[in-house]
């Protein structure tokens, strides 16, 4: 796994994780609205690996390390 996401799409990505699992708690006894919050798992995946599988497959890279030869 090469790493494709930069710093600030890897800061954005934690945050969003981060405040999408904290709606699994603060809407726990909702019916099944707390499921949503439990999609915050992959932003919080992906900022925490520097990967994503999506920029992998698009070709794209926020990452601003240049590769060596």
């Amino acid at each position: 796994m090469k790493v494709n996401v930069g710093g600030i799409d890897r800061l954005l990505r934690i945050v969003a994780g981060i405040v999408l699992l904290a709606l699994v708690f603060v809407l726990k006894n909702e019916s099944g609205f707390w499921l949503w919050g439990l999609i915050g798992i992959v932003p919080l995946a992906t900022g925490l690996m520097s990967w994503c599988p999506a920029y992998s497959i698009l070709g794209m890279n926020t990452c601003p390390m240049k590769e060596k030869k």
